[in-house]
């Protein structure tokens, strides 16, 4: 078994066919399979079942698929910190983050890392969900990705930074807006400014009504982030329950106000990485100078 019969195997499987994944590689269909045969051999059973529209991996084949993907990640990941190491300080940083991850919990240690590494350049990709950035993880060349903590995933290290209480968002001329803090029984009836749909914090949001015993959450107008549900709620849409973010006290807005909502569990943000110890020089100096920032450690 060799790494080559390992890589096109797993394009296989993506591709859904050996011709597909011929093309993808720049090779014959018939090397493609001379590979795929190579591995059944090897490991005794069959790994790609065909169908008359290409192929899919068998239920053996599909744990060959995540245990090579798992391991060419990582083998993709130390050779790049190894380029790293023989260029000196330069490279790249590639980070998944939500829609307003930078602006609120990394923007000053950009400022600071590019000023400390002017060399490394930083790409960052957005996603729509923590989800997503745990499925961005698995390809090749992403190094960190900022998410809301949840259950643990597969091959994935989940590193918490900040603890986010939540706080109901009203505009000022709002009969909730003088309140120093909302109680459990404040937020029964409320109509919501819905969070962003499939989001971690609008499911922990949900199931934290539920186990308060409020009934569900219910919206007229559902956005795609948090500071749209805020923005919202400042011109009087409606009532916006949101995590309190680094940044929004600090620079006061006064048409709205942030009452605490102490009977709400806190939502945990922070870095999702393959391998914390497998990081190259410049990405693990990244992560932990926004752990820094937001941590002041």
């Amino acid at each position: 078994m060799t790494l080559d019969d390992l890589r096109v195997f797993v394009a296989v499987c993506h591709a859904g066919s050996l011709s597909a994944a011929a093309r993808e590689l720049g090779c014959t269909q018939s090397a493609v399979s001379q590979h795929v045969r190579r591995l059944e051999r090897e490991v005794g059973v069959g790994l790609v079942e065909r169908q008359s529209r290409g192929v899919v991996p068998t239920r053996a084949g599909r744990v060959l698929q995540r245990a090579a993907e798992e391991g060419m990640s990582g083998l993709d990941l130390a050779l790049r910190t190894l380029a790293e190491i023989a260029r000196g300080d330069g490279g790249v940083v590639r980070i998944a983050t939500g829609s307003v991850t930078v602006r609120h919990f990394m923007a000053p240690a950009v400022a600071e890392f590019r000023r400390r590494h002017p060399r490394v350049s930083l790409e960052f990709r957005t996603e729509s969900s923590s989800r997503s950035c745990f499925a961005a993880l698995q390809e090749p060349g992403l190094d960190l990705a900022w998410v809301t903590l949840g259950a643990p995933a597969r091959g994935v290290e989940q590193r918490p930074v900040v603890h986010l209480p939540w706080v109901l968002a009203v505009s000022a001329d709002d009969e909730l807006a003088g309140r120093e803090r909302a109680e459990a029984a404040d937020l029964a009836g409320l109509r919501l400014i819905g969070l962003p749909e499939g989001s971690t914090s609008r499911t922990r949001l949900e199931t934290a009504y539920t186990e308060l015993g409020i009934p569900a959450v219910s919206s007229d107008t559902s956005v795609a982030d948090w500071d749209t549900a805020i923005l919202l709620a400042e011109l009087g849409v409606g009532h916006a329950i949101v995590p309190d973010l680094p940044g929004w006290r600090a620079h006061p807005r006064p048409g709205l106000r942030f009452i605490p909502v102490p009977a709400l569990p806190p939502l945990t943000v922070g870095w999702a990485v393959r391998r914390w110890e497998n990081l190259s020089p410049s990405a693990r100096s990244f992560a932990e100078t926004v752990i820094r920032h937001n941590t002041g450690s």
